[in-house]
């Protein structure tokens, strides 16, 4: 099974709006990622209540996985998302 592991580079780590950014993010890959902590329990990345709850701070390692056909896509795409940092960006506009 393909993993990366990123260290979360948003100021606030995965909360609020970045948790958001990346929850969206996952939920558009067309394989199921999870996301864990150190040796936690891995949760699916497409969940907010999930990723909220891994309680990722800025600086903080996390473990991305997911197995199938796009898996390192999906991940390579995950990956590049947590290494912004998502509270410095402007919003996109709709």
């Amino acid at each position: 099974m393909p993993e990366r592991k990123v260290v979360v580079a948003a100021s606030t780590g995965l909360h609020a709006r970045p948790a958001k950014l990346f929850v969206q993010e996952a939920a558009k890959q067309d394989v199921a990622v999870q996301i864990r902590v150190g040796d936690g329990k891995p949760v699916p990345a497409d969940s907010m209540l999930g990723v909220l709850s891994l309680g990722a701070k800025r600086g903080t390692e996390v473990t991305l996985s997911a197995e199938g056909p796009g898996a390192d896509a999906a991940l390579d795409a995950l990956a590049a998302l947590l290494e912004r940092d998502l509270d410095a960006e402007e919003p996109a506009s709709a």
